[in-house]
């Protein structure tokens, strides 16, 4: 069945709030939502003109219908978010627990003036649904997790992970090849400098990356997945190898100094990390704009 949209009835819709119980937990800090446009009948809109020439009226009738839950709304997720809302995905669940940090200036989308310290789903959803009224959209104020990871699942037709903490992504990964949804998974794109790098295979196939090495090593050795063979989770990495981050001299002898306003979260802030590494927009804004691609394509048969 086809949808029209009753553009003489059209109206602003404001976002509702879902606000977390009084017991809330640091991974589960409540929701935005931004409902999509109601309709009669579906029918391509000329704001997706030039993709409806690419790809046929029948494959965006798909994608419109399609639910996408983009993990990790970072370098890397924010614009696969934006990328895949630009394509005409239907309804979009964008799920990330931290807020913008100055030091995210150089590669998130959602980094401007006058956004530090907001969540960085709620300002994605709002950018994302002010791109496309006709596309329902959730931003989740939360942490993926084996406690989370239900909820976060329900109803989604295709995964982006773009995870930087390998036990949720890995718990991710399994997730999804247990419950059979369809997941695209983003490796390492800091300490890189060459976007043409970047690559698409198999995660069995990956090679050079260290998170994607790491990822396999931890499936195969204690979750007994075999990697022998193909295991579907198509996969963007970088074949380039590792720069190792240089120290700045604004931090002195004291070493790398978190400014997060999430510092102290006993969540995935980066005081708790080993290495700080330097990070680039234009390989990991390429990582994001791959990964949406691998959603679209698949979505429209190509």
């Amino acid at each position: 069945m086809t949808e029209i949209f009753d553009m003489s009835n059209s109206q602003t819709v404001e976002p509702s709030h879902f606000e977390a119980p009084e017991e809330e937990h640091e991974d589960d800090k409540g929701s935005i939502h931004y409902p999509r446009r109601k309709m009669k009948q579906w029918r391509l809109h000329r704001r997706w003109d030039r993709a409806g020439r690419l790809l046929g009226e029948s494959a965006m009738e798909a994608l419109s219908d399609t639910h996408v839950a983009v993990m990790g709304l970072g370098g890397v997720g924010s614009f696969t978010a934006e990328s895949l809302v630009r394509s005409g995905i239907g309804k979009l669940t964008l799920v990330d627990f931290d807020e913008v940090c100055g030091t995210n200036a150089n590669r998130q989308l959602h980094c401007l003036k006058g956004t530090y310290g907001k969540y960085k789903s709620d300002l994605m959803a709002e950018r994302c649904s002010l791109i496309s009224p006709e596309c329902d959209v959730t931003g989740r104020r939360m942490f993926y997790n084996a406690r989370t990871s239900d909820s976060l699942l329900e109803g989604v037709d295709f995964v982006v992970d773009a995870i930087d903490n390998i036990s949720a992504k890995i718990h991710l990964l399994l997730a999804c090849r247990e419950r059979g949804i369809p997941v695209v998974s983003c490796m390492g794109a800091a300490g890189k400098v060459d976007p043409t790098a970047i690559m698409v295979d198999d995660l069995s196939k990956t090679h050079t990356d260290g998170l994607s090495r790491a990822v396999r090593k931890i499936l195969r050795q204690e979750h007994g997945v075999d990697l022998s063979k193909e295991i579907n989770i198509p996969t963007v990495f970088s074949t380039e190898m590792h720069h190792a981050p240089q120290p700045l001299s604004y931090d002195g002898t004291a070493g790398f100094k978190c400014i997060c306003p999430t510092k102290g979260n006993n969540l995935h802030g980066c005081d708790k990390k080993r290495l700080i590494e330097g990070t680039m927009s234009f390989v990991t804004g390429t990582f994001g704009l791959v990964a949406a691609s691998v959603v679209v394509r698949e979505i429209a048969g190509i």
